[in-house]
């Protein structure tokens, strides 16, 4: 049996909350999130679900389908015919999971949430946290409301369905007000689809068209396999109500949260880490931004080599692939003797079902997704950029299995500051004490101990600012990196407790 600690043990990487898709009006509704669920299967594994709109002309009445479940968008939906024939109607909207709140293995957590109530059906799909999880949802059940699940997005849904107010965007939009924190959100009822986001900005949606009908999704990468034009971002506290005319022409309604922000607070882990290359979120193209950061990295801590002998800079796939490639075109551009190779090959095909190895084979777990090409690294100086270090437990046994390749010296190369502090808006983040940084005191000598590397250096506070769009009301979230948390959070304590 394992323990706790072997769980956290396998999350040695900043995980996001979800990735959210929304389609109104079109015939394949349910078919096309698929695909948009598809491409954003990144933004969470653990979980996927759809739920479609549909009116049945026999009981003269709105319905909605749903079909969700444990695993990965091709586990879930392995048949098109359930696309086809269970989830009918011409809107949808859909979820993939990655919990942060509420507990992971409890199916009942698994979005989209639905409920139906005195202004017909609704349905949820969240990516964030809710901040103000623990006082709302005391309140409600002081009230007698029952939840039937541990997940923060369920107290949307109570909320909507308690207000007082009578017309349903109302209720929708009170019920936004009432939370703080991050929220990504795609509402869908018998009429409307609603995207929303907090007045923070943290987390990205965009909205997008196809066939004459609107989409929202996360991240943009998500038009591209349905064949969608982009058109521009939620905007941070903007409601926006996608419906139709008497004409059957779409319209969009944009209404506004009530707090008001001076500044956007974009959680900049987006950029480094969660959000795909291909993708276009805050309203830059994430492979531009990764390059940056790359190159920022080498100006900030180039590493020399000791002769004639070109100096070897490989990425940890994927996610560090651009910033790699930036770091060598500064190198390079300063007269550093530098070469990009492929030093480390990924395995794309171990599954979240994958046999997890037991607590005295912890190596294997780099092995079965990692393995070296031996002649690219043997004699080399290497120089190996990655986006971040959380606990460093994967970071230490990569360093080893490196070193078993025989390079003459191994150097750390990391795009983002050290993380001294847990995260509340989203990114799954250990409880601070067991972040690689705070243990070491934020040495970075220590560091560079404990991973068994000859150099270890982070992209400075102020340089990766720098090297982020920025522009009028465009600000980031830095809280992780020694920042202050820009929204409300209630009892900061261990977020393990959240989970049931």
């Amino acid at each position: 049996m394992k323990s706790k600690n072997y769980k956290r043990f396998i999350k040695d990487k900043p995980r996001t909350a979800c990735g959210i898709f929304g389609i109104f009006d079109h015939p394949q509704a349910s078919v096309i999130t698929y695909y948009g669920l598809h491409s954003l299967q990144h933004r969470g594994q653990e979980a996927s679900g759809i739920v479609s709109c549909e009116y049945r002309e026999d009981k003269k009445r709105f319905h909605f389908n749903l079909l969700k479940g444990m695993g990965l968008v091709t586990d879930v939906f392995k048949d098109y015919n359930s696309l086809k024939d269970l989830l009918k109607g011409r809107s949808a909207i859909g979820h993939n999971r990655y919990s942060t709140t509420g507990s992971a293995n409890n199916e009942k957590n698994i979005q989209p949430l639905i409920v139906n109530y005195r202004n017909g059906n609704l349905g949820v799909a969240h990516n964030g946290n809710l901040t103000n999880f623990r006082t709302i949802r005391k309140q409600l059940q002081d009230e007698g409301t029952i939840f039937q699940t541990t997940s923060d997005t369920e107290l949307l849904l109570h909320l909507i369905a308690r207000s007082k107010q009578k017309n349903q965007i109302d209720q929708i939009k009170e019920a936004i007000d009432k939370v703080e924190g991050a929220y990504s959100l795609v509402i869908l009822t018998d009429s409307m689809l609603v995207a929303a986001r907090d007045p923070y900005g943290f987390r990205p949606l965009a909205l997008g068209e196809k066939d004459g009908c609107y989409v929202v999704a996360s991240e943009t990468c998500a038009f591209d396999i349905i064949d969608a034009k982009y058109i521009r971002d939620i905007e941070p506290g903007e409601i926006l109500v996608i419906d139709k005319r008497v004409d059957s022409k779409e319209q969009l309604t944009s209404l506004r949260v009530e707090k008001k922000i001076p500044e956007s607070h974009h959680c900049i882990f987006e950029y480094i880490y969660f959000s795909r290359p291909d993708s276009f979120i805050f309203g830059e193209s994430v492979d531009k931004v990764r390059r940056k950061l790359g190159k920022s990295l080498a100006q900030e801590s180039p590493v020399h080599p000791d002769s004639e002998e070109k100096t070897i800079v490989i990425s940890v796939p994927d996610s560090s692939n651009t910033s790699a490639l930036g770091f060598v075109t500064e190198s390079i551009k300063q007269g550093i003797n530098t070469k990009l190779e492929l030093g480390l090959i990924r395995n794309h095909y171990v599954g979240r079902t994958f046999i997890q190895p037991e607590q005295g084979m912890r190596e294997m777990k780099v092995k079965t997704k990692f393995n070296t090409v031996k002649g690219v690294l043997k004699g080399k100086k290497v120089v190996v950029v990655d986006d971040s270090i959380v606990r460093g437990t994967t970071s230490k046994q990569l360093v080893k299995l490196l070193k078993e390749a025989g390079p003459k010296e191994i150097h750390f190369r990391i795009t983002s500051p050290p993380i001294v502090n847990s995260c509340y808006y989203g990114m799954d983040f250990p409880n601070k004490e067991d972040l690689i940084a705070v243990k070491c005191n934020e040495d970075v000598e220590k560091i560079r101990q404990e991973l068994g590397v000859d150099s270890i250096q982070f992209l400075s506070v102020k340089k990766m600012l720098a090297s982020v769009p920025s522009g009028e009301r465009k600000g980031y979230c830095t809280a992780c990196f020694g920042g202050t948390y820009p929204a409300p959070i209630e009892d900061v304590i261990d977020k393990n407790d959240l989970e049931a």
